[in-house]
């Protein structure tokens, strides 16, 4: 296969505290609530960790799943933390506005390399473009992960994934499937890396007859499938097929058939108050906000 026509999704985000979350995506950085997903067991495909209990899946964002990247907030009941690695590289996004909101609200930031330093409670960094929003286009411009050995990086997200490079140098390398989708950074360190319990997983979705050439071209490279080809089911929602792997430094990595996401991935319009309903009957939440109190 000369080229994946792969769509990039959304990157994976475990959070402790609904509550403080929700402050933030939607009243720091300014993206909406697309849907939120109630489980009562643990994910086939681990899309929660490995945690067999009731979870939550809530999608945020500057826009539709369909034209936009955007984020999950996977969000395992009783669980009020996760262990940081030093995996994830952060997030860099074009939006001025989100640097007047968190003036507003005195929420902390810092200044690196001319960009505006906000990190998430959970710990997730996210760098600010100090300019307005693109109207034409999405304002999350890339994300970034942590690489041990660049070389062999490039290998397996460029030659085995077919990711196109759009720039790279000694210590980075940028890639993505379409000029106009957010991009994937890799970022050469030094030390080993270590996930923690707080990784994350990125997706993208690829036409449902590309799939088993991925599963194809891994096996055939000695890669690593965390898991086949297999059908996830969401309540009252399309059924989708996802096949998930991890490449040389662990991270994790789900293409999803565009046919069935397109279809389970449609705006909600009561997702901000099905968020809200579920933070409000939450006990965990309850116990959290009485121990800050």
């Amino acid at each position: 296969m000369s080229q994946i026509t792969g769509r990039a999704l959304h990157y994976v985000f475990k959070i402790g505290n609904r509550a403080k979350n929700s402050h933030f995506f939607r009243n720091i950085l300014g993206m909406k609530v697309l849907r939120h997903e109630e489980f009562k067991e643990g994910c086939e495909a681990q899309c929660n960790g490995p945690y067999d209990n009731r979870w939550s899946k809530t999608m945020v964002g500057y826009g539709p799943e369909s034209t936009h990247f955007v984020f999950e907030l996977t969000y395992n009941y009783g669980v009020s933390s996760y262990e940081m690695g030093n995996d994830f590289a952060g997030v860099v996004l074009k939006s001025q506005e989100s640097i007047e909101r968190a003036l507003a609200n005195n929420y902390p930031m810092s200044d690196v390399d001319g960009k505006k330093l906000l990190i998430s409670p959970d710990g997730y960094k996210f760098y600010i473009i100090p300019e307005p929003q693109p109207e034409c286009r999405d304002p999350v411009v890339n994300v970034g992960l942590h690489v041990t050995n660049l070389a062999e990086s490039k290998k397996y997200w460029h030659n085995i994934l077919l990711m196109k490079i759009v720039s790279e140098d000694d210590t980075s390398l940028l890639l993505n499937y379409s000029d106009m989708q957010a991009a994937l950074n890799l970022k050469q360190i030094s030390e080993p890396l270590d996930r923690a319990k707080a990784y994350g997983r990125i997706a993208f979705s690829v036409p449902k007859d590309q799939q088993p050439y991925i599963n194809e071209v891994i096996q055939e490279n000695n890669g690593k499938i965390l898991t086949p080809l297999i059908e996830l089911d969401t309540p009252g929602k399309e059924t989708v097929r996802v096949i998930i792997l991890a490449d040389p430094d662990g991270h994790e990595i789900c293409f999803v058939d565009d046919e069935g996401f397109t279809k389970l991935s449609a705006m909600e319009n009561d997702a901000d108050q099905n968020l809200d309903k579920y933070i409000g009957k939450d006990p965990f939440q309850k116990e959290m906000d009485a121990q800050e109190q």
